[in-house]
């Protein structure tokens, strides 16, 4: 077991394994067919979700409350390296959710009515929006003044202190967009 976990991408393996094992014993009469799919986007837009926004708290919970408490001579590990790899997996689990949203929305026939608000259609609407808004932010504001702070790009010290900041207020809008996203998202059933 530990050959299995101490691998990520092993790790992962095993785990979509299993899960296609419970498809196989627990949906077998009903695979392949549409709403079967519609089901697979919808865990897959969940999955790359949880990886988005758990990057995203990450980075506002524990990343950049943290960095003014770390020693000088270590702050070049989290910017050379943990943080360039945990943006990677946040910009593009970010996109996947979005991609992975709309694929479950077009399945279930629900994507104009979602994003024009129609009908029983307003809080998933809503919240469609708000990831939409999300999703942009990290594409457009946070990667890449990221990348000037990071010293991924070249940029002065000024540009890289504001650059800094203006990623930090950006994440930060993002994890204020998100509780009201997130609420969306479980009561879309409700109308």
């Amino acid at each position: 077991m530990g050959k299995i976990l101490e691998n990520l991408h092993r790790t992962l393996a095993v785990g979509l394994v299993l899960a296609i094992i419970v498809a196989l014993l627990r949906h077998s009469d009903i695979l392949g067919t549409e709403a079967y799919w519609g089901s697979i986007m919808r865990w897959i837009h969940v999955f790359t979700g949880i990886l988005w926004i758990g990057l995203l708290y990450y980075f506002n919970f524990v990343q950049i409350p943290t960095m003014p408490k770390i020693p000088a001579e270590l702050k070049p590990a989290v910017g050379k390296h943990i943080a360039p790899a945990a943006l990677f997996f946040f910009r593009w689990a970010a996109a996947a959710t979005v991609l992975f949203g709309a694929l479950t929305a077009a399945a279930n026939r629900t994507i104009v009515e979602s994003l024009t608000f129609q009908s029983n259609y307003v809080t998933i609407g809503i919240g469609m929006w708000l990831a939409l808004i999300m999703a942009a932010n990290v594409w457009f504001v946070i990667w890449p003044n990221q990348k000037k702070a990071l010293g991924i790009v070249e940029a002065t010290a000024d540009e890289k202190t504001a650059a800094a900041r203006l990623a930090m207020l950006a994440s930060r809008t993002n994890t204020l967009l998100s509780i009201p996203m997130l609420y969306c998202m479980v009561m879309q059933k409700m109308g």
